[in-house]
């Protein structure tokens, strides 16, 4: 594959040689990206319920600065798709960490003047970084070979974890920094951030070329080179066309929420219990580990025994997740394995359904389906992290785990009537083996 320098415009195809050097290039790029726009959201979100309550004045407002972040992110989905689809994934990218570094300073501005409803619309933007983040895994699904798409996917999952390790740390180095100054020390991660998502736009728009969707565009058939069924609408015909990619979309959407709603609550679980904060980090960064660490495992087992099979073992560590967590009490190295497992689940829902997903729905359409998905994740997630909390407040943190093993049947239920009724197309894709 050629390309001319400085354009996104892909010329014919040439050797494999050259495609599979487009290919490491790509993910390459995508990695890079992925671990400095990863560091970008946790190095601030952790201290977003504290400059609410602050800025607020109240603490009954804390947690409406993470809800305005998870609203912000499912917002952008479609947006951000209905570009990609346009234009390709890099002018998509780009724009969302620039979004996403605009609501940084809005948050920064907020906070300096004491505006309440500013602060929570500069979260709301700053969840499109998010979205940046989420939509880069499909990018590197775009030109990798179908029974390697799943590896592709879970190595940009896996460069998630540098930041979701390395961004809580920074916190605190990031709020001293500003020590003195007339910028308050609560929004320093947040002057950070910007930074951040600004470099990582940066790197995107000069290095992302050729855009790997017009790539993958140019190397379909011609058959499915087609305007029309390049839009949202064709998109949501796409999922409705296609059993299995509407698995794809419940597998994504119910372990995201699954795995949320019973995190939220697990440290508040353990304060109940007697841990200290520095046992819930502990907990809390298996947690963290089993979500992104292992991601490359899943990706190969989902390309060598098939997405059904994976979608099946999530459904399986969920739920062990969900008993052993559920059932611990005072029992901390239980909770820690409980939490590490939900961890693990949520990796093999997300590694499996998104190959899933791109490998079940027409070229044309991915794009736009994909948004989809993550429209369809974060708002769910959304309404299981605010449902989760009246849960543990009506009933109990066991309770809350009961209810997210029990989204998991339906799932498990889909996938083996999937399998039985709506077999992978024997077509030579590996990548859709079963």
């Amino acid at each position: 594959m050629t390309a001319s320098p400085g354009t996104d415009r892909p010329a014919t195809p040439a050797g494999p040689p050259d495609l599979a050097g487009l290919r490491r290039r790509t993910t390459g790029v995508l990695i890079a990206s992925q671990m400095l726009g990863g560091l970008g959201v946790p190095i601030s979100i952790a201290l977003a319920p504290v400059l609410a309550a602050e800025v607020s004045g109240t603490e009954a407002m804390s947690g409406l600065a993470s809800t305005a972040a998870v609203i912000g992110t499912a917002l952008m989905s479609l947006p951000l798709a209905a570009l990609m689809t346009a234009r390709g994934r890099r002018p998509g990218l780009v724009l969302a960490y620039l979004i996403g570094a605009t609501g940084a300073g809005l948050v920064v501005l907020a906070a300096t003047i004491g505006n309440f409803p500013l602060l929570m619309a500069g979260m709301a933007a700053f969840g499109a970084a998010s979205s940046a983040n989420l939509q880069s895994r499909f990018a590197a699904a775009d030109l990798a070979a179908p029974d390697r798409r799943a590896r592709s996917i879970s190595v940009v999952v896996w460069a998630s974890t540098i930041g979701a390790v390395l961004g809580p740390n920074l916190s605190a180095p990031a709020s001293r920094s500003f020590a003195g100054t007339s910028i308050p020390e609560t929004v320093g991660p947040f002057v950070w951030a910007a930074a951040v998502f600004l470099l990582t736009g940066t790197l995107i728009a000069v290095l992302l070329r050729p855009d790997p969707l017009l790539t993958a565009r140019a190397l379909a058939p011609p058959e499915e080179q087609t305007r029309e069924g390049r839009s949202l609408r064709a998109g949501f015909a796409a999922v409705k066309a296609s059993p299995r990619a509407r698995l794809a979309l419940v597998t994504v959407a119910v372990s995201h929420t699954t795995m949320v709603s019973i995190m939220v609550m697990t440290p508040m679980d353990l304060g109940h219990h007697g841990a200290g904060l520095e046992l819930i980090g502990l907990v809390i960064s298996g947690h963290i580990a089993g979500m992104f660490a292992f991601s490359p495992v899943m990706g190969w087992l989902a390309d060598r025994l098939g997405r059904l099979s994976v979608i099946g073992l999530a459904a399986g560590l969920l739920s062990v997740a969900a008993l052993l967590a559920g059932t611990a009490g005072p029992h901390h190295g239980q909770s820690a394995a409980g939490l590490f497992l939900l961890g693990l689940g949520w990796s093999a829902g997300m590694v499996a359904g998104s190959a899933l997903l791109t490998d079940s729905v027409p070229q044309p359409a991915r794009a736009a389906v994909q948004g989809l998905s993550d429209l369809t994740m974060n708002t769910a997630a959304g309404v299981g992290g605010a449902a989760a909390g009246l849960v543990m407040a009506q009933a109990s943190y066991g309770w809350l785990n009961a209810v997210g093993a029990g989204l998991l049947l339906p799932m498990a239920a889909l996938a083996l009537f999937t399998a039985r009724r709506h077999p992978a197309p024997a077509k030579g894709d590996a990548g859709s083996r079963q």
